[in-house]
């Protein structure tokens, strides 16, 4: 007999005994999963542990974490692998204790309340005919470190997004993909290079449930797939406080083995793989919705939200729905569908975008994969480039997003303009102003990236204030700036201990044995200025604009006064080349002997490291190239922790720097505008780093540094009383999914039932019409133009009548719509800071043409122009561009 052992998926090991085999008869190692059978005074911690609140709920993490420091520290976290973790007799002595017991019940009961309580949504809901219930689909979701299913700022947005609905009692249902081998863990060879590797994920030991079916069946999920191959999927639901998120999951025996790989990896593959990715997300995502709904007799959602391109085929499979269901044409459907969907583009960057060749597309929905009643020529034209710049047989995602929505915006004031620009060949005709994109600047959760630390020393001086709400934070000029300044060592400390751990780690991995490790015990100082910059490694973000001046950067970090110290992190794409060598670089930099105790590039960044680092540091230096940061949120959570900002003015950073809660870093191009600069790249970085070291040199830290009799930097400390009272309501996430409400989702939800009211006779109506006005507004004309009413030296307040003769081209007055535009006029006769005035029809002139007449008040001194346009009119319509119909005079 020999004692044998197997360790579980999180790390628990079981041992047993069995005969000794025969050498080499052992093929294959069977895995299970032995799961915890808690007594009953415990049994409402398996409730607590699978509701994802417990990540950004202090009490509830604390209570875990009581239970055994040590397993805690060792599962990193992990309520579920904390409990398969603990003996039963560790198990059975905290039954026995009646206090522990006692905390039990209470967090069980605080939950619950949490989950019934009257929120925010209730109030609104009833006020404002909002939606009874929305889904909102991405491709990636940041919850918690514990569920790795992110790489970047989109999963921490849809994470944060998630966690604030349910905060606001927002009717939110998530969709999404489970990946068993995440996005991937980042490790570096002895030279500095990135390492990727996959750590396969078991769902079973994850806070995840198998959705089943009545009779405890998986529900199964089936899409066709090009030659009579069935994609099959199953769905596993995480538990967001209030808000489910379904993930849908591949790895299922009845798939062959290319289809059991599909949702293997987070943007892992290329081509096929790809986008039979998207089209899980997409269509699979809205048959499990439905498979939701009717196992839980939840609504089904009343709006969509595509967060990002890459669920864009959800429109599809609601446009079967209505054709199949409901007896609609495509047209209608698609006007029915568009309605009620909301589209979010993150990226200013083209190559950012997923775009697929058309004839791949065309593969995958038609033949033995076509969608009933939904032919793949009538898919097609939703993601074509067909227009001014466009690419011929491409299929654009984010182009259908924005098709196939009648709500659509930016992340950032500044990310709508450019989005704006970006996409105005869809609407050729109109102004980059009236391009119907509208922006929402993101939010941070704030419970889940301030430090426990900062909240409490809120809550001494401030009371029981909830960091999610607009209110309070004006208020902190109330703490007394020693207490802030301790509070902001202790987490500078914290960090720098934190620091060493993982640089002792990553350096025992590219090779350094313990006896080469000694300088650790010197790495960082919780006394020195500490700037953090942590980010996915594309060009555009420029991890190594701060080497440009190798020896500048040396001198102040080594600055004898006024030293400096950098904590970096970052992971690049796996099939970046570009972005490693960029890492690489930086990496040997951090390497040098006379500069590593100042500098460290910090591997494998995830939000658990976040959670360190953003509290920690005292300014968050990001310096994208401008304007290609659709809005960055990282920089946000420093600034909940108290840390100021040193950036370019790009993203969220353009709308809310204010002179005095951080520093911009001046754009060297002169037209302030990147995306269309003519400056030499090399020289514009070289100018923007020479900006950068002269901003920390004379300004950073000479204010870090100018100390009083006690030790503390008043003026320091004055500017981060101003950021967290100015910056603290603004970049809340319950902000952001108000904005996203009130903004987009009510308006799409009262659209969606106004389309489908009476056997869907809006959206009829409007397919009809559509067709319509494209017909006439290529033979609508307008003929003439007259106006009177001003003297030949106008003054304010006069009034200009224009009347405008119209030949409709067999459209109704009603059906269009006469404006006259006008505006500053400059002296190339073009108009600027426009506004618009209806004109209205005043009298048939038979023959189809018919004379419109409005007037408008002079309400500006200087050179004054117009000009008539006409455009589509229907109740269907959200917006004068929506149809990209125009006629102007």
């Amino acid at each position: 007999m020999v004692t044998g052992g197997v360790r579980d998926v999180n790390g628990n090991e079981f041992t047993w005994g069995v005969p000794a085999p025969t050498i080499g008869a052992v093929k294959a190692i069977r895995r299970f999963n032995v799961r915890t059978a808690l007594p009953e005074q415990l049994a409402p911690l398996s409730d607590l542990a699978t509701n994802l609140r417990w990540s950004w709920h202090r009490r509830t993490r604390d209570l875990f974490r009581d239970m055994d420091p040590v397993v805690w520290d060792r599962v990193h976290g992990d309520p579920v692998a904390l409990l398969a973790g603990l003996t039963p007799q560790r198990l059975a002595a905290l039954a026995a204790d009646a206090e522990f017991v006692g905390r039990v019940r209470a967090a069980a009961d605080g939950l619950s309340t949490y989950l019934t309580a009257p929120a925010w949504y209730d109030e609104f809901g009833q006020q404002n005919d909002a939606a009874a219930s929305i889904a909102y689909f991405s491709a990636e979701f940041g919850i918690t470190h514990v569920l790795p299913q992110y790489s970047g700022g989109l999963g921490i947005l849809a994470g944060d997004h998630l966690k604030s609905a349910s905060d606001l009692g927002v009717p939110i249902v998530g969709v999404g993909l489970f990946y068993k081998e995440g996005y991937f863990n980042q490790q570096l060879s002895a030279d500095g290079w990135q390492l990727e590797s996959y750590p396969l994920l078991d769902p079973d030991g994850l806070p995840l449930t198998l959705l089943r079916e009545a009779d405890d069946t998986p529900v199964e999920i089936t899409l066709a797939l090009p030659e009579d191959r069935t994609l099959h999927a199953r769905v596993w639901r995480a538990q967001v406080g209030r808000v489910p998120l379904l993930l849908l999951d591949s790895d299922v025996e009845a798939n062959d083995p290319s289809a059991r790989e599909l949702t293997s990896r987070l943007y892992g593959g290329g081509g096929d793989q790809r986008l039979q990715q998207e089209m899980l997300l997409g269509i699979g995502g809205v048959r499990a919705l439905r498979a939701w709904s009717r196992l839980t007799q939840a609504p089904h959602p009343e709006v969509y939200h595509c967060n990002e391109g890459h669920a864009g085929f959800l429109s599809v499979e609601r446009i079967r729905e209505m054709v199949t269901g409901a007896g609609l044409d495509f047209e209608q459907a698609r006007r029915a569908v568009r309605a009620s969907n909301v589209f979010t583009t993150h990226t200013p960057v083209p190559a950012g975008i997923d775009r697929f060749d058309a004839e791949l597309v065309r593969t995958h929905f038609s033949g033995s994969a076509q969608l009933a009643g939904v032919p793949v020529e009538q898919i097609l034209p939703l993601g074509a480039e067909d227009y001014e710049g466009g690419q011929d047989g491409i299929f654009n995602m984010a182009v259908m997003g924005l098709r196939m929505a009648q709500r659509s915006n930016g992340v950032s004031q500044l990310h709508g303009a450019v989005s704006r620009s970006m996409f105005e060949q869809l609407w050729p005709g109109f102004d980059d102003s009236e391009v119907p994109i509208t922006s929402i600047t993101n939010g941070v959760h704030a419970p889940t990236w301030m430090d426990p630390r900062v909240i409490e020393l809120g809550r001494k001086y401030l009371g029981e204030t909830d960091v999610r709400e607009a209110i309070g934070w004006d208020r902190v000029a109330r703490v007394p700036r020693t207490e802030i300044w301790a509070v902001k060592r202790e987490l500078r400390r914290q960090l720098v201990l934190d620091v060493r751990d993982r640089v002792r780690d990553s350096a025992r991995f590219r090779g350094a044995s313990d006896a080469e490790l000694g300088w650790l015990d010197n790495l960082l100082d919780p006394d020195v200025l500490t700037i953090g910059f942590a980010r996915r490694v594309p060009t555009y973000k420029r991890l190594t604009l701060m080497l440009r001046d190798p020896e500048r950067l040396a001198k102040l970090l080594l600055d004898p006064e006024r030293p400096v110290q950098l904590v970096i992190a970052g992971k690049s794409h796996p099939a970046d080349e570009t972005g490693k060598k960029l890492i690489q670089d930086m990496v040997q930099f951090t390497d040098d002997p006379k500069l590593r105790h100042r500098i460290v590039f910090l591997p494998n960044y995830d939000m658990q490291m976040a959670q360190s680092l953003m509290p920690g540091v005292d300014v968050w230096l990001n310096n994208p190239l401008r304007p290609y940061e659709a809005s960055g949120t990282s920089g946000m959570k420093a600034a909940l922790n108290g840390g100021l900002n040193l950036s370019i003015l790009d993203g969220w950073w353009d709308e809310w720097f204010d002179g005095s809660n951080g520093w911009a870093i001046p754009s060297a191009d002169p037209a302030h505008d990147t995306a269309s600069s003519t400056m030499d790249p090399e020289r514009r970085d070289d100018l923007e780093a020479a900006a950068l070291y002269d901003l920390i040199e004379t300004q950073v830290a000479a204010r870090f540094y100018d100390l009083d009799g006690q030790g503390v930097p008043q003026r320091w400390l004055e500017m981060v009383e101003h950021t967290m009272a100015v910056l603290g309501p603004k970049v809340l996430a319950t902000r952001m999914v108000r904005d996203y409400t009130t903004k987009l989702y009510t308006p799409a939800a009262i659209a969606g039932r106004a389309a489908a009211r009476d056997d869907f006779g809006l959206a009829k109506d409007l397919a009809s019409y559509s067709a319509q006005a494209r017909e006439a507004f290529a033979h609508l004309r307008i003929e003439h133009v007259e106006a009177d009413g001003v003297t030949d030296a106008p003054l304010l307040g006069e009034r200009l009548t224009v009347r405008a003769y119209v030949a409709l081209a067999g459209l109704r007055p009603e059906q269009v719509l006469v404006q006259i535009v006008h505006g500053r006029a400059s002296d190339t006769d073009e108009l600027h800071d426009t506004d618009t005035t209806e004109l209205y029809p005043v009298e048939d002139l038979g023959d189809g043409r018919a004379r419109f007449e409005g007037a408008v008040t002079l309400g500006r001194t200087g050179a004054f122009g117009y000009s008539v346009r006409v455009l589509p009119r229907h109740p269907g319509l959200a917006n004068v561009a929506e149809l990209g119909l125009v006629v102007n005079a």
